[in-house]
């Protein structure tokens, strides 16, 4: 019966990798994608270990170990001077204090990763050209409402359909995301056309006021990711949107020409203007929940939007493990378990961002000399919380 089903609206890294779990439940799933094509625009994401944590869990870890880049460091650079702040090492010790490694991939090649494993399970119908616009329910089944006016049951909705959530909107009537006012422009390039000088197998950091950039390699270093972001109260989101080389070099005149030569070496740049919503604590309507960014989106700055979604996923699918489960009590466990962790990081993206990304001056100098004085066991144990089993 199509009542035994779970629908989730939307099929990117979250809806698929939830499809994975579910499938190795048992269930039956309808992934319902509103593009033509399943696929992730994007570049680089970064991912600690607890997504490799996320990965084993969803049984998709040998892939994506075998297209994860493994960086050596974590480095935090001054754009104004040049100059090293702090390196987090990355290596054994780390490690084995967390449980797996920390990588950075393409976030298409990671998509790939879970859309693969779907294709391959009998449990999991992909259906394109289908965008979820709400849903309604009754004492037995869920439904969700798409463009076209028809309606697709199942046991359950999970929306999972991102920021821009059409089933978040019809759940908690909170309207638009929080515009952080944070511009970010992204370019990939061929690794020969990095400076040399900055071929690091490190995610690179450089710090400058009301500005920063970021670049790491990516597909067996054959590509680097490049990141520029600058603080300047953008009004309005904007997604994908193509820009010149000259806008982006805008709001980064100040900075120190050996990080401003990335901006020079990048091609194709596509602006993004920041958004995410402050945490909330109601996540279920019933036998309908959120997942991913559509429950929580959060800033770039702790570089957990995917990990956390993927999270989510682990947890949620492990919730319908159970052969006899209540889909509404199971709903809300899951809400229940994951909303204090990923409102931490939900918050800390914000102040990572103001503290340690952007700040000048004298807030930028004790920024410099609180992260110089930790060690790495220090950086282990404050990331542990995050980043351990």
């Amino acid at each position: 019966m199509t009542t035994d089903r779970i629908i989730i609206a939307g099929g990117g890294i979250g809806g698929l990798a939830l499809a994975v779990g579910l499938a190795q439940a048992g269930r039956r799933v309808l992934v319902l994608e509103k593009s033509a094509k399943l696929g992730e625009i994007g570049a680089g994401i970064q991912l600690g270990p607890n997504a490799f944590h996320a990965f084993d869990a969803l049984g998709v870890g040998d892939a994506a170990r075998a297209m994860a880049v493994y960086i050596d460091n974590l480095r935090l650079m001054d754009a104004l001077s040049g100059d090293e702040i702090t390196r987090i090492p990355l290596g054994e010790d780390f490690r084995k204090r967390m449980g797996n490694p920390y990588a950075v991939v393409h976030r298409g090649e990671l998509h790939g990763v879970f859309l693969k494993a779907c294709i391959a399970s009998d449990l999991i119908e992909l259906r394109t050209n289908a965008g979820v616009v709400g849903y309604d329910q009754d004492a037995n089944s869920a439904s969700a409402l798409l463009e076209d006016g028809t309606h697709v049951t199942g046991s359950v909705v999970i929306g999972a359909d991102g920021l821009w959530s059409k089933i978040r909107a019809q759940m908690l009537l909170d309207g638009p995301p929080r515009v952080s006012g944070h511009t970010t422009y992204r370019s990939v390039i061929p690794v020969d056309q990095m400076p040399e000088d900055l071929r690091w197998n490190a995610a690179t950091l450089w710090a400058g006021p009301k500005c920063h950039i970021v670049h790491y390699p990516l597909s067996g270093w054959k590509l680097f990711n490049l990141v520029v972001t600058y603080h300047n109260d953008a009004p309005d989101p904007v997604a994908g949107k193509p820009v010149s080389r000259d806008e982006v070099r805008r709001g980064f005149e100040h900075v120190a020409p050996v990080a401003r030569q990335v901006i020079d070496k990048g091609t194709d740049w596509k602006l993004w203007v920041l958004c995410d919503r402050d945490p909330v604590m109601t996540w279920t309507d019933g036998r309908v929940a959120l997942l991913g960014d559509a429950a929580h989106p959060m800033l770039q700055y702790f570089a957990q939007g995917a990990c956390m979604a993927m999270e989510d996923a682990v947890c949620l699918a492990a919730g319908f493990g159970a052969p006899d489960d209540d889909p509404v009590a199971t709903l809300r466990a899951y809400q229940d378990q994951r909303r204090l962790r990923t409102a931490r990081v939900q918050l800390q993206s914000r102040e990572i961002g103001t503290h340690i990304y952007h700040p000048a001056g004298a807030h930028a100098a004790l920024r410099d000399q609180v992260m110089r004085a930790k060690t790495p066991d220090d950086w282990c144990d404050e990331l542990a919380w995050l980043y351990g089993k």
